[in-house]
């Protein structure tokens, strides 16, 4: 387990704050995102995790050990048991598939019986088992991140940590590594923290998430109640300009997963309990996990408004109001 207390961070050349007053904790097993804008304070803090980097106050312990009381010695030992993937997969390009996937065990000195058997049974496990001998300049980017996937595994490390591991590729192979990522997870029990801008990588794989702002916790919790509830620091950073809503009456946001509830049936339900008419203003479904999350507002007048709260409220639906003569 991860638990980050009053953590903070400045840069020792000027003094500026990075980090400040971080609070968090990571449960064993779980696929946690710290996510944030370009200079939000993610890959600093996941630096500080890992103990590349150092902090001034507060505490940040991995399994009851405070990091920054580590040794050099206790701390390689530390990450010795730490996966990292990069953006950029940071894969030694004169070299074979096997021999880059090999490498830290050689590092660390492992019989080549013990290495051999690990990096073909670690292929095998990311689908690469044909390119054993491939240089990586002769690799799809899916394969290259796969190969680095590998390579993070062969110390079997307690957390892997992505940093933007999925920014550099398309669509369609940023799913396929994240559903590797996730079979690593729920096979091997692995902690994964990954750092991501992407809110469609938070939104697939993972439990649980913090949004940064400037160095700060904006917001933090289950994706889903993220999600739901819509925080002014994920509106933010989803850059989503508030919608046009009419002056009057109330407008009142209401989220909900699909495979719980439709929005028509939801709705329709509304107006034959209630006899009230309302038009729905805007909405959006985005995907979560295996299932898909609807966000639509409804403008009520002010006389409907106390019975269409109270029939949100006692069929137990995530709602709030949007309007500036909400209390």
């Amino acid at each position: 387990m991860i638990e980050i207390t009053n953590l903070k961070k400045v840069w020792e050349d000027s003094g500026a704050p990075v980090l400040e007053d971080i609070n968090l904790t990571i449960q064993d097993g779980e696929i946690y995102a710290l996510v944030g804008r370009s200079g939000a304070g993610k890959s600093t803090l996941l630096r500080c995790i890992n103990g590349l980097t150092s902090y001034q106050e507060g505490s940040l312990k991995v399994d009851g050990h405070e990091i920054k009381d580590y040794s050099e010695k206790e701390l390689r030992e530390f990450r010795r048991h730490v996966g990292m993937i990069f953006q950029q997969f940071s894969l030694l390009e004169r070299e074979t598939v096997y021999r880059n996937v090999a490498l830290p065990m050689t590092c660390w000195k492992y019989p080549k019986d013990e290495i051999d058997k690990k990096v073909k049974s670690l292929l095998e496990l990311v689908g690469l088992s044909d390119k054993l001998d491939a240089k990586p300049r002769n690799l799809s980017g899916g394969q290259k991140q796969r190969v680095a996937i590998a390579r993070a595994l062969t110390m079997d490390p307690k957390f892997i940590l992505c940093d933007e591991a999925t920014s550099a590729l398309d669509p369609k192979t940023t799913n396929s590594i994240l559903d590797l990522l996730k079979e690593i997870n729920q096979k091997l029990g692995i902690t994964v923290i990954v750092v991501t801008h992407q809110m469609e990588v938070v939104r697939k794989i993972c439990q649980k998430a913090c949004i940064l702002e400037n160095g700060v916790i904006k917001a933090e919790g289950s994706v889903r109640d993220i999600f739901f509830d819509q925080p002014e620091a994920l509106l933010n950073l989803l850059g989503e300009e508030d919608a046009s809503l009419p002056p009057q009456g109330h407008n009142i946001q209401v989220s909900h997963l699909l495979n719980e509830i439709s929005d028509g049936e939801l709705f329709g339900r509304m107006y034959e309990e209630l006899k009230i008419v309302f038009p729905i203003v805007n909405g959006t479904i985005q995907e979560y996990e295996d299932d898909r999350m609807g966000i639509f507002t409804i403008n009520v007048s002010d006389k409907d408004y106390p019975a269409v709260a109270d029939y949100l409220t006692k069929h137990g639906m995530r709602w709030r109001d949007l309007s500036s003569n909400a209390n």
